[in-house]
């Protein structure tokens, strides 16, 4: 099998805090009502009307005071990416995810990270490599549940497409699951070579020998650049050596 260090493979990366609490208890918000606004207990139907504007009104004040605080958990969790710190910023998305439950980029950071932090997993306690394999296999199994998730919200969300075929290539060794995600990837974004270095890389596991040799035909047309062309033609060379051994 070709060495894989021929093809060109990235997780797009776009980016101490203490902690709070994701806000006031169900009890705590009434008392506070009862307090700022006089709201009680209200009997009659006009003392009713006026308590619902009131606990309208200071929701509304939550609902902002929420938004944002999630927002800046968001922008916290993209600081520590951009530093390189992976576990930091999974724990700032998981906050803000809580915030955004339907915000495929939120979904997508976390996958991002969890990859990250699988790929940094070693064996710290000499245990014979176990426990940090399965742990390594928790965070890509995260990761994949994470990029699907980000794809359930958003059927159209690229990044994610690009991002599982990245871990099913070359994290879970499964080409086949990889395939249909960078095949949609490129119909979407037609021109980007590195998404054709890793399908082609997976056609070329699963023995789709022709296919793979017209991606890398492509990439070389395209000329991205140098070095991208030379590994484009050095790896077409490569497949065309495994196709007639195989034949």
């Amino acid at each position: 099998m070709m060495n894989k260090s021929f093809f060109i493979v990235a997780f797009v990366i776009l980016f101490s805090f203490v902690a709070v609490s994701c806000g006031p208890s169900y009890n705590s918000i009434k008392r506070m009502q009862k307090l700022e606004e006089g709201v009680s207990n209200p009997t009659t139907k006009e003392e009713l009307k006026e308590a619902l504007k009131k606990y309208d009104a200071r929701a509304m004040d939550l609902v902002t005071t929420q938004a944002q605080e999630g927002m800046w958990y968001k922008i916290l969790g993209t600081r520590y990416l951009d530093e390189g710190m992976y576990y930091e910023a999974y724990e700032a998305f998981k906050q803000a995810v809580l915030f955004f439950p339907n915000n495929q980029n939120l979904y997508y950071y976390i996958g991002i990270c969890a990859g990250y932090i699988a790929n940094k997993e070693l064996d710290y306690n000499a245990t014979g490599g176990l426990d940090s394999a399965t742990k390594k296999m928790n965070y890509l199994k995260l990761a994949e549940s994470s990029f699907l998730t980000s794809l359930e919200i958003d059927s159209r969300y690229f990044r994610s497409m690009y991002a599982l075929g990245v871990l099913y290539v070359f994290q879970l060794n499964d080409p086949n699951s990889a395939i249909p995600y960078l095949e949609r990837f490129l119909e979407v974004q037609k021109r980007d070579t590195d998404g054709m270095f890793v399908l082609a890389n997976a056609y070329y596991m699963t023995s789709e020998f022709d296919k793979a040799i017209a991606l890398y035909d492509q990439i070389i047309k395209i000329n991205p650049n140098e070095q991208k062309t030379a590994d484009a033609q050095r790896n077409k060379k490569a497949v065309l050596d495994a196709q007639y051994a195989y034949n």
